[in-house]
């Protein structure tokens, strides 16, 4: 009873401890309920499950995990699948801070990322299209739990933007009028697009809180200095560069575009569809008479609950 520490009780502390594999588990068992498919489930347990990724934690008590039980972890995937491996890192992340409002480990996260694991493995390469510099989907929730801290217009605009996958233009000029509250759907004239085709966006809950906070009214959704003029072109790359984010507005299109192919059984042509591409050939597009609306429903219901970090998934290469 040295330092009047009780050594069974001690004991006893430790082996009432969960190991990060229960503690992984629960959380995979608590989280069916807010995720559609086994497929989804699936992935899950693939990341943070028996045999995953994280494997090599799943024994370890969540106390005793420390930063150099996590890198070597994440250092498998993190130059291959850096996408992935980002994602794998929120999960452990997430994890271990259950296991600490649970009474069951206290001091820092070793699985953080902001002023810890950022200053030990390198920057993920940011993705680009052309000269649209774009970020790591991975990387998006975390991006946009920061810009929901940011009360401006431009900011909203911005949030809009990411959620409907829209092109900056089509963004800022949107007005009240191609609104339908009723039925969910932005329709953005022909005029407007660069395909010179009428093209409709189905909109999440989330794009429809940000729209019942800024009106409805008339004019531009977005307004500038004039209430009758919308935001200037620079708005949100503004936001973008008080943030230093090094991306532009347009590349949050490639981001939902490698979010929907790697981490969704989303058909091509719907993706496709969701960013206003003509994907086809002539007899193709004869043949395909809607524009698949419905289906780009539930894609951009689940790309809005990703960005919100509600359904994060992993998608796991072939180990």
């Amino acid at each position: 009873m040295a330092d009047g520490i009780d050594p069974i009780a001690s004991k006893r502390v430790r082996r009432d401890t969960p190991t990060f594999g229960d503690l992984a588990d629960a959380f995979i068992e608590d989280r069916k309920a807010t995720v559609r498919s086994d497929k989804s489930i699936a992935r899950w347990k693939r990341a943070i499950g028996p045999g995953g990724y994280a494997h090599d934690l799943r024994e370890l008590k969540v106390d005793r995990i420390q930063t150099e039980d996590v890198l070597p972890v994440l250092r498998s995937l993190w130059e291959s699948h850096p996408s992935s491996a980002g994602l794998l890192r929120g999960y452990i992340e997430t994890v271990l801070n259950i296991a600490k409002v649970s009474g069951h480990r206290s001091g820092d996260n070793p699985a953080a990322w902001r002023g810890h694991l950022e200053h030990i493995l390198p920057v993920r390469q940011r993705l680009s299209r052309g000269h649209h510099a774009a970020m790591p989907f991975a990387d998006v929730p975390l991006f946009y739990a920061r810009l929901g801290a940011n009360s401006s217009v431009a900011a909203r605009a911005l949030e809009f933007t990411i959620l409907t996958a829209a092109r900056t233009s089509e963004a800022l000029k949107a007005s009240w009028e191609e609104i339908d509250l009723a039925s969910r759907v932005w329709t953005i004239p022909a005029s407007r697009m660069k395909s010179a085709k009428e093209h409709r966006v189905p909109l999440s809950k989330s794009v429809l809180d940000i729209l019942s906070k800024l009106g409805p009214c008339s004019g531009p959704i977005f307004p500038g200095r004039r209430d009758d003029t919308p935001l200037s072109n620079m708005a949100m790359d503004m936001v973008l560069r008080r943030m230093k984010v090094e991306v532009t507005v347009h590349g949050f299109r490639s981001s939902f575009r490698d979010w929907a192919g790697e981490m969704t059984s989303t058909p091509r042509e719907v993706a496709e569809a969701a960013l206003a591409h003509t994907i086809g050939n002539s007899a193709e597009l004869a043949y395909r008479r809607g524009d698949a609306l419905e289906k780009r429903r539930v894609l951009m219901n689940s790309w809005a609950e990703y960005c919100a970090g509600e359904t994060a998934e992993v998608a796991m290469p072939g180990r």
